[in-house]
């Protein structure tokens, strides 16, 4: 019978430059270069929520991928969101966001759809993430988790997406 092998950290460190992977529950997955349509989303969105905090005058802090983030006080798991948004700066060092953030978005791409929608759905929500949008341009659709309130919907792009960790921001990804 053959032994899993589990990972840490320290073997996300060691990969050659250039190769990217994300860590969880002891797993290395590894992860191909995102496409122009999704560099295109995340600079939208990023633009966005940076913009409404400013005018907020809020303390959050917005960072794009490539970011760690370290969900559990472990070496088995290491993320990089596509977008995190992160309220709590004590969480915050040069290595990047321990525990987790109060929002993620991740933009699916076509090797990433299990990911997204499932393994990194539920480790998002036992690590605590507040809220987490499922970006999909491929269907021109964001599912909304809304942790806090056990709450999920559904929105096709063009349509105002309520942010539910701000009251009364709303994104609209419009025919991006």
């Amino acid at each position: 019978m053959r032994k899993e092998e589990f990972y840490t950290v320290d073997d996300i460190y060691a990969l050659p430059e250039g190769e990217r992977a994300e860590l969880i529950d002891g797993r290395i997955y590894y992860m191909a270069p995102p496409g122009w349509k999704h560099q295109k989303l995340s600079m939208f969105l990023s633009m966005e929520i940076s913009s409404y905090i400013k005018k907020a005058g809020g303390g959050c802090e917005i960072l794009a991928a490539p970011f760690a983030v370290f969900l559990n006080a472990d070496d088995l798991n290491y993320v990089e969101p596509d977008i995190s948004v992160i309220c709590d700066q004590s969480k915050l060092d040069e290595k990047g966001c321990h525990g987790a953030p109060d929002w993620i978005i991740e933009i699916v791409s076509p090797g990433s759809r299990t990911m997204d929608y499932m393994t990194k759905l539920f480790k998002y929500r036992t690590a605590g993430v507040r809220e987490y949008w499922i970006v999909d341009p491929e269907k021109s659709m964001v599912m909304v988790y809304a942790f806090e309130q056990d709450r999920a919907e559904q929105y096709l792009f063009g349509t105002d997406i309520p942010v539910g960790i701000y009251d009364g921001f709303q994104i609209n990804l419009g025919t991006q």
